[in-house]
Parts: structure tokens; C-alpha cells; sequence
């Protein structure tokens, strides 16, 4: 039975889903598989430049992967106008190409990647009689015209389908929609690590660009990967950004695609904090954490955290903090071991100080000194 919903000052103003209805469009998930797809979320910072190497930098959840081509800003960029802007997206991750590979080698690759974890994947029911397809959709913009190529590759069973997509205008954000097959071979593992990366290959050598794009799932082959490709690190004038990436379960078109669900900025970044959390704010004496002193130059710390991480995390240091005991700031040169429960709303973790300034025994706390840039980078990724 479905139920009214009333609103006093209105009347009645709509009726309640029925549990038992047949509804033509699947409704959503509570959360969206992917996280940070509209970008909002860059804790790492907003710009990185002169980048030769592969990370993640600025938007979280999404990795550049480089490996030998080119030289690369990559941004958060705020959109103030355009089609991804008037259909609700205020941020996208861009690249940008600072110095060119004309003639990779064949090893040399690039792409933009998200890892997601096999127990947040059990409703595409791979590996099973009853598998789903699957729909992935993004917004796109770049000065480069072309095909190019989104994969989606099984890590738990080495497994690889491919869709292409066109960008028929250049410096237009372009809305696509791309189908993949259900796969009936390779469960994915229910556990938190990678089982499923989803790959937008844009440039690489004839390691990687001598196949074929394949439309059906395939044991994994290198070559088939980017056999589409955009060479978009060929040009100093070339860019490359998307927003808005959603994963559905089943195949969906343009007209039939669900809407992209928007989460509050807070909500996001609580599901970004299981793989990544900086303790840094701005500001220029932000504390980050208390602890104990075992010795004139060492110390354990307990760093609060916002979130569960994925699993234990490794933790490192940006630019200066130190630890005060009462009578001297003492700076945390270096690391030991860190120790964090699964279950844990904080890392517990061993400081080295230079100095010798510390009382042994004594309380003490950390935090930035007159640095704004400063905090611990607490890293849980896939």
C-alpha cells in the first residue's frame, strides 16, 4: 500500500514509493559508487605543477598515472559556465600538458584513474548467472578532438573490457554515457582492497596502443588498452578534464540514465577520509594531535581522525609541526612506527625531535609552527 505524504499549509503533495511496484528506471543506491565524482573534494591541494610522475594530486579518489610522457599541471578547476556547470558541477579535475612527449616510448603511458573495493561491488553480482552491466557516465572537456578509450579492469581475476567514447568539440564540456557487459566469469573478492579500476587511457607507446579496444570482458592484455588513443601528451596546447563520473548498476542511455547524486560536501569528504585524511586546515598554529614523551628526542602522538581508514595507513609529514612540552618547541624530524585499529578514531604515532629539548614523561602537544602549508598525510588509498 502507498501513503500520502501531507504538507499542512499545502495538502496533500505526493504519494510515497509502494514496495511492491515495478518501477521502469532502477532506483538508486543510498550512496554512489563512485566517490568525489563531482570533485568537490581536493584535499591534497588545488594545483600541482611540474609533475613527471605518477600520484594523487589534487581531486580525491582520482590518480594520474604517468609514466614517461610529458610534463603535467593538474588542477582542480572551478567552472563558473558550460553544460557541466549548468547541470550542477562547480569543480572538475584537469590536466594539463606543461612540456610534450611527441614519440613515447612503448612502455610510456598516461591516464587518470579511480580504484573502488570489492565489497562496495557485489550488486553488479559478477561472476555469477545473474551478472549486471555495467554504466558508466561522465562530462568531458579538452581542446582535442577524437576517440579515446575508458576501461574497466578486474584486478582480482585479470580481467579487461574497454568502451570508446568521441570528443567532437573541442573546449565544450560534452556529456557520455558508455555500456559494458556483464561478466559471468570472476567474482570480484568481497574485502577492502582494489578489485575494480576504472581507467581513462590518454595517451601511451605501443605497449599499450598496438591492440584492439575490447567490447567483451577478456583475460587482461596490455596491448588492447588504449588502442584508442587520444595521444593527448603530444602538445603543450593540449588539456584534458572531467567531472561528474557515475557508475550504475545496469545499462542505462542518456535519456535513461539516473540522475547524478549529489552528496553534501561533508558526506563526501567523510568517504574520501577512509583513504586519505591531511590534518592541515591553513591555519598557521593548527594542532594536530597530543601525546606523551618517552625521551629527550622522541614521543608518541595519538592524531585524531574523522573517519574509519580503508586499513592501516602510512603517515608522513608536510613541511613543519612540532611538539611542546610547556618550556620549548621541539621539531618532529622524523618518523617511526605507527600503530592504528580498524576500529580506531585515531593513528597512534612514534615523533623523532631534534634538540633534546623534551622532558621525558611530560604531555605534550603538536602542532604547525607559523606554517599554513603544514599537517600529517594520513594514506589508506587502494
Amino acid at each position: 500500500m502507498a501513503f500520502a505524504t501531507i504538507d499542512v499549509t499545502k495538502g496533500i503533495t505526493g504519494v510515497l514509493p509502494d514496495a511492491n511496484a515495478n518501477y521502469s528506471t532502477p532506483r538508486k543506491n543510498a550512496n554512489p559508487i563512485i566517490i568525489n565524482g563531482n570533485m568537490a573534494v581536493a584535499q591534497r591541494g588545488t594545483s600541482n605543477t611540474s609533475i613527471t610522475s605518477a600520484g594523487y594530486y589534487t581531486c580525491d579518489r582520482f590518480k594520474f598515472n604517468r609514466d614517461g610522457i610529458g610534463t603535467w599541471t593538474v588542477t582542480q578547476e572551478s567552472l563558473s559556465s558550460g553544460n557541466a556547470y549548468n547541470n550542477g558541477f562547480r569543480k572538475a579535475i584537469r590536466l594539463d600538458c606543461t612540456s610534450a612527449t611527441a614519440s613515447p616510448s612503448a612502455a610510456d603511458n598516461l591516464s587518470l584513474i579511480t580504484r573502488l573495493e570489492g565489497q562496495d561491488l557485489q550488486l553488479f553480482k559478477k561472476g555469477t548467472s545473474n551478472a549486471e552491466k555495467f554504466t558508466l557516465a561522465f562530462w568531458v572537456k579538452s581542446n582535442k578532438t577524437g576517440t579515446s578509450q575508458v576501461n574497466l579492469r578486474d584486478t582480482d581475476n585479470t580481467r579487461l573490457i574497454s568502451a570508446t567514447y568521441t570528443i567532437s568539440s573541442a573546449n565544450t564540456w560534452e556529456h557520455k554515457v558508455l555500456n559494458y557487459a556483464a561478466d559471468t566469469t570472476g567474482a570480484f573478492d568481497n574485502d577492502n582492497a582494489n578489485s575494480l579500476q576504472i581507467e581513462w587511457f590518454l595517451d601511451s607507446g605501443t605497449d599499450f596502443s598496438s591492440g584492439t579496444a575490447p567490447t567483451s570482458w577478456e583475460a587482461s592484455d596490455n596491448t588492447d588498452r588504449n588502442a584508442n588513443n587520444l595521444a593527448l601528451g603530444n602538445s603543450t596546447d593540449n588539456d584534458f578534464a572531467i567531472t561528474g563520473v557515475q557508475l550504475e548498476v545496469g545499462e542505462f542511455t542518456s535519456s535513461t540514465l539516473p540522475p547524478f547524486q549529489h552528496e553534501s560536501f561533508g558526506d563526501n569528504l567523510s568517504r574520501c577520509c577512509r583513504y586519505f585524511f591531511f590534518t592541515g586546515d591553513g591555519s598557521v598554529y593548527q594542532h594536530h594531535g597530543t601525546g606523551v614523551e618517552v625521551s629527550s628526542t622522541a614521543a608518541y602522538i595519538n592524531i585524531p581522525l574523522p573517519s574509519i581508514l580503508r586499513s592501516s595507513p602510512s603517515v608522513s609529514i608536510e613541511d613543519s609541526i612540532v611538539a611542546w612540552d610547556g618550556n620549548s618547541e621541539n621539531a618532529i624530524t622524523s618518523l617511526g612506527n605507527t600503530y592504528y585499529s580498524s576500529k580506531g578514531s585515531q593513528v597512534n604515532q612514534a615523533v623523532n625531535c631534534s634538540g633534546g629539548g623534551l622532558d621525558d614523561t611530560a604531555g605534550i602537544t603538536i602542532y604547525s609552527n607559523n606554517d599554513s602549508s603544514s599537517g600529517f598525510l594520513i594514506d589508506a588509498e587502494l
